[in-house]
């Protein structure tokens, strides 16, 4: 007869229970560890500390006769043949389970930032991207395609999306995350979230919370940043990726907020995550972030006492292996079982504690297995082609003419560091391995440009060129190997490898220069935005970004991106004034203008939008109520295009000091040349809250201005609103979102 915790019919809480009360301690602290299988421990690092610590972790037989908790990476460590990496982890799942007395597997996890970051599967486009696209279904769409490659093969965890709000662009994770504002950030990353989750794979928020507020913008650089600015800004997009995604898994940050490490703080992980937010998953912990309380942070001398504090604060899981949460280490059996709990909970929601051998167990190296099917190439360029931005065009070279002499210059053009992020596989292993194929087909912007304009003749020389593309910004990779990615912030925003001169050069030879700006974070670009023909930009655009980026340059695809992060005029003055309250702006108080060049939401297109003014059923409403705006979008241009219908609100007056404008609600409008289209948005009252001095979040009675532009600078129309009666505080349970239809 099966055991309660054997018994399907039952709740998962209730098997966890009852499995927890068979464990020995030994047994518990075990579903807390992890191991790293194949991690290098002489190459270059891959993870901060990488080799200081996976020398000193416990290795896979010690652990065997008590389980495990987790599987760090069987794919995305070294390469391997998708069915070969299939087989070997059904083979590794199957000696765990045989080597302990419930027979339980691991969880496996794996990064899955720009789609699984495996050799041979589908690069797609950065997060920064994914927030140029405004397009929350298509980003759904993608990561419910990943999470079913994943599944296929075993996994059960991905390590993303990152939620973390930029607040400088000169940190290097900048285009790991998905933009400057926390409602775009929400609602694109709630987005992924629930894609990934309904394929059945745990999605992992990181990095929580305050990471991307670093002084200076530096990697792991406490953040100074105040109580108001943590509840407005940083956390707004994991609160709506738990309660509207369904996020079964939460990842702390690196930094300190104020002397406290995220991973060991009660008041994030414990009290607010737990117990305002309600969250029943698990928390598991940066790679070696435990081991940092120790080594870095320098909270305690000893491993113990970091496994002690993680525990006490609410970290449940060691990640990447096993150093402080092991078996030979006694840990408080109250804090031991509470996380033991949650992780076998977890593995009971995943049919890891069923009787049968569980998803992904079984496997062979004869069984073929495609990460790069065309379904997801597919979804690859699209993503792509959503999200270049087409920043100016005042001389209208652009669409390029197909049979025009063009100069192509930079290095970058030539390269495929130009369109891949650092968490993709050819530039986070690959790159360690220079003999290995890329494993998928990457275009270079140069091959794709070839292919879209055939009757275009390309040419070395700029002064005998009709029109000369310059392309310029980063090649990614970690810790000081790249320009952008982890671990490779920059002091200022001037474009790096001296590329400068290389636009100097090309304004000088005469013809129209159309400025391609590929990369990870925007960069300064005043110097040469009076003289520059065009300006395009995409935010590596994966595998098929540069056929996104030569089919905008043809014209064959109508640009539609909105930048999620603005484009700084000039390479100083960080960071940039979205978000902040007048004295954040240019004014009298300071020589420096920080004002960008391009602001937040900014994008063009080839064709024309007439915006009819805006309709609101009740300008007056009570300060829990609700309001409805109704304008009209028309293509008055020849051709199709996509607007994007974006919705500010401007707060006149407030306790605190608020910002100026700030997004509350967006739309992609699709439409034919000369068709017209209503867009809805239902504004609730809610969005209004913010965090008082008092550290209540409260919607105050009195005026509000909701801004109907097409971008955060350039406003369409301005609609009046007045909030009526007491004060109101909210919380946890608030309206999040402001609905948005196109009819």
């Amino acid at each position: 007869m099966a055991e309660p915790w054997q018994n399907t019919t039952l709740p998962a809480h209730a098997r966890a229970a009852d499995l927890l009360a068979r464990m020995t301690n030994e047994e518990k602290t075990a579903q807390l560890s992890s191991v790293w299988i194949g991690a290098d421990t002489e190459g270059a690092d891959v993870a901060p500390g990488q080799h200081t610590y996976a020398a000193r972790s416990a290795a896979l037989d010690a652990l065997l006769p008590y389980g495990l908790g987790h599987l760090t990476r069987p794919f995305g460590t070294v390469p391997v043949d998708p069915a070969e990496g299939a087989a070997r982890l059904a083979g590794l799942q199957r000696a765990i389970r045989a080597g302990n007395r419930f027979r339980l597997p691991a969880i496996a996890h794996e990064e899955c930032l720009t789609g699984f970051t495996a050799w041979q599967a589908t690069v797609f486009p950065t997060p920064l991207a994914w927030g140029a696209t405004f397009d929350p279904a298509l980003i759904a769409e993608m990561a419910q395609a990943i999470g079913a490659s994943m599944r296929a093969v075993g996994v059960h965890q991905g390590l993303a999306p990152v939620l973390d709000v930029v607040r400088d662009p000169r940190w290097g994770r900048t285009e790991e995350a998905i933009g400057e504002d926390p409602y775009l950030v929400g609602t694109i990353g709630t987005a992924y979230v629930r894609g990934l989750e309904t394929a059945g794979i745990v999605a992992t928020l990181k990095h929580f919370a305050g990471y991307s507020a670093s002084r200076a913008a530096r990697n792991h650089a406490p953040a100074s940043i105040g109580p108001r600015e943590l509840a407005d800004v940083i956390l707004p997009p994991f609160e709506m990726a738990l309660r509207e995604g369904g996020a079964r898994s939460v990842m702390p940050a690196y930094n300190d907020i104020d002397g406290l490490p995220a991973h060991a703080h009660v008041r994030l992980l414990t009290q607010l995550l737990r117990e305002e937010w309600e969250f029943t998953g698990t928390v598991v912990s940066d790679y070696y972030g435990v081991s940092l309380l120790e080594e870095a942070h320098r909270l305690t001398d000893g491993e113990a006492g970091a496994a002690r504090l993680a525990l006490a604060a609410g970290v449940d899981v060691e990640l990447p292996a096993a150093r402080c949460f092991t078996p030979a280490d006694p840990l408080p059996e109250d804090l031991l079982d509470r996380a033991a709990l949650r992780v076998l909970t977890q593995k009971c929601e995943l049919g890891l504690l069923d009787p049968h051998e569980g998803p992904g167990a079984a496997g062979t190296a004869d069984a073929p297995v495609d990460l790069n099917p065309p379904h997801l190439r597919e979804l690859a360029r699209r993503v792509a082609e959503e999200s270049v931005v087409l920043l100016a065009n005042d001389s209208g070279v652009l669409p390029l003419d197909g049979g025009s002499r063009l100069a192509l210059l930079g290095p970058l053009a030539h390269e495929q560091a130009a369109v891949l992020g650092c968490y993709t596989f050819p530039r986070h292993v690959g790159v360690h391995h220079p003999d290995l194929p890329t494993g998928v087909e990457v275009p270079t912007l140069a091959e794709a440009l070839r292919a879209e304009l055939p009757d275009a003749v390309f040419v070395e020389d700029p002064a005998g060129a009709d029109v000369c593309l310059a392309v310029v910004g980063d090649r990614s990779g970690l810790f000081g190997r790249g320009s952008s990615g982890e671990g490779c912030d920059a002091e200022d925003l001037q474009l790096p490898f001296d590329q400068d001169k290389l636009l100097d050069e090309a304004m000088a030879c005469g013809a129209p220069v159309v400025i391609v700006a590929l990369g990870g974070r925007p960069y300064a670009l005043g110097r040469w935005a009076d003289r520059a023909a065009a300006v395009v930009t995409a935010f590596f655009p994966g595998q098929e970004g540069g056929g996104a980026v030569a089919g905008v340059l043809s014209g064959r695809v109508e640009p539609s991106g909105r930048l999620p992060v603005a484009v700084p005029r000039n390479p100083g003055g960080q960071p940039a004034p979205y978000l902040a309250p007048p004295l954040g702006r240019h004014g009298f108080p300071s020589s420096v203008d920080p004002t960008p060049l391009y602001p937040f939401g900014h994008g063009l297109s080839y064709t024309a939008f007439a915006w009819g003014r805006p309709h609101c059923d009740a300008p007056e409403f009570s300060t829990g109520g609700e309001t409805t705006l109704r304008l009209t979008v028309r293509n008055t241009g020849d051709r199709a295009g996509t607007e994007t219908v974006q919705l500010y609100l401007h707060d006149p007056v407030g306790t605190v000091a608020r910002p100026e404008v700030r997004l509350v609600g967006y739309a992609r409008v699709p439409l034919e040349a000369g068709a017209s289209a209503e867009v809805h948005a239902t504004f609730p009252a809610d969005l209004a809250a913010y965090t008082g001095a008092d550290g209540r979040r409260v919607v105050e009675p009195g005026a509000l201005e909701l801004r109907v532009a097409a971008s955060s600078e350039r406003v369409h129309h301005t609609v009046s609103l007045t909030l009526t009666g007491e004060a109101r505080q909210v919380g946890h349970e608030r309206r999040m979102r402001c609905e948005m239809r196109v009819k």
